[in-house]
């Protein structure tokens, strides 16, 4: 049996009690995320699928499905953080990761007993490979194409190798071919909706013309999962494309903050416990408290303070001319990535006119495999 956590809060308790370092969720702010999503989303076509490798709870997935807007289900990163979804009730998981290590494609496979999976695939040795192992354990596993459209990682290279692997994967028993996918990262970050528009239309257009061309074989192509947060108003606009992979929106980070649409949500407590000399002082909250994988966090309501580094346990503050802190003082971090942050976290804590009002567990923190 679970034994209860003593550091989990009571409902109610004021935030100023808290124990530092804590992670929190603004809930006004997660309210609003949500709200315009589900809004945008309501009336469209495409719809949003929820990216779960940011947030990492079936809590939280669930409410944004409740929200509205949403093709009813998550995507995930990993096998496991997709084994956390399917036994917290998510009824549709999608993997935008290959799988091709053979002890999570059966891991894979018997989650396609328990619920709708989708799982990206970028070649026929592993679409081979995702067949066998769905023919031995009696499972039908749902396959997307995925389509290399500038983050020059995983997916086809071009429009011939994808339609050959449409093929592939339609004449392979235990598969369902269902559509293809891509994932794009914004080369020069803009809240202007008119360089959003442009960009986006030129990197998911690669995606639409391997559609055509698979479609041209008489193959049916059902999804075109695209986009992301940066052009959540841009792909929900393209005629073709059917769901929308939104992920850093609902918490969001600093590298985040030209998309003014969304409040920042996901923030890190933490308590100044030193001052030692002047200009200088010292929080409870380091690396492992809020991650650096794109740098320094930023002070949260305070243009007075600025994260010069952080140790494990510690973070040191630059205090601006006439700023002002002392021992004892509480400070929000927001982060600079939020994935590699909430990863360190048992439980969000949500907070809402200054006090606890929900806590939810990060079921899928550490989950790498």
């Amino acid at each position: 049996m679970k034994l209860q956590n003593p550091l989990s809060p009571k409902i109610g308790t004021a935030i100023n009690d808290l124990d530092t370092p804590c992670l929190i969720l603004d809930m006004d702010a997660v309210d609003h995320n949500m709200g315009v999503m589900s809004d945008y989303y309501q009336d469209k076509d495409a719809k949003l699928r929820g990216h779960s490798k940011n947030h990492k709870s079936p809590a939280i997935a669930h409410r944004q499905i409740n929200k509205g807007g949403t093709i009813g289900g998550v995507c995930a990163a990993k096998v496991s953080e997709a084994e956390v979804m399917v036994h917290g009730g998510i009824s549709s998981v999608f993997i935008t990761s290959e799988i091709v290590d053979a002890s999570k494609i059966e891991r894979l496979c018997n989650l396609a007993s328990q619920s709708q999976i989708l799982v990206a695939c970028e070649n026929a040795v592993n679409a081979q490979n995702l067949s066998q192992a769905a023919t031995r354990q009696g499972v039908n596993l749902g396959v997307v194409i995925e389509v290399e459209t500038g983050l020059t990682r995983c997916g086809i290279q071009d429009i011939n190798q994808g339609i050959e692997l449409a093929k592939e994967i339609t004449s392979l028993p235990g598969l369902d071919f269902q559509g293809i996918m891509s994932h794009q990262m914004m080369e020069r970050p803009s809240s202007a909706k008119e360089d959003r528009v442009i960009e986006g239309r030129q990197l998911i257009q690669k995606i639409l013309d391997t559609k055509s061309a698979i479609e041209s074989e008489g193959i049916s192509v059902d999804i075109v999962s695209t986009g992301e947060t940066w052009s959540y108003d841009v792909a929900g606009e393209i005629p073709g494309v059917t769901e929308v992979q939104g992920g850093s929106y609902l918490i969001m980070e600093t590298s985040y903050d030209y998309m003014t649409d969304f409040q920042f949500a996901g923030k890190i407590l933490t308590t100044i416990i030193s001052t030692p000399r002047d200009g200088v002082a010292v929080g409870d909250a380091g690396i492992k408290a809020v991650g650096s994988l794109k740098g320094m966090p930023q002070v949260d309501n305070r243009t007075d303070l600025i994260v010069e580094a952080m140790e494990a346990n510690r973070a040191l503050y630059k205090i601006e001319e006439g700023g002002q802190v002392q021992i004892g003082d509480q400070l929000l971090l927001i982060p600079a990535q939020q994935d590699a942050m909430v990863s360190r976290w048992d439980r969000f804590v949500g907070i809402r006119n200054g006090k606890v009002e929900t806590v939810w567990e990060i079921s899928a923190r550490g989950c790498h495999n």
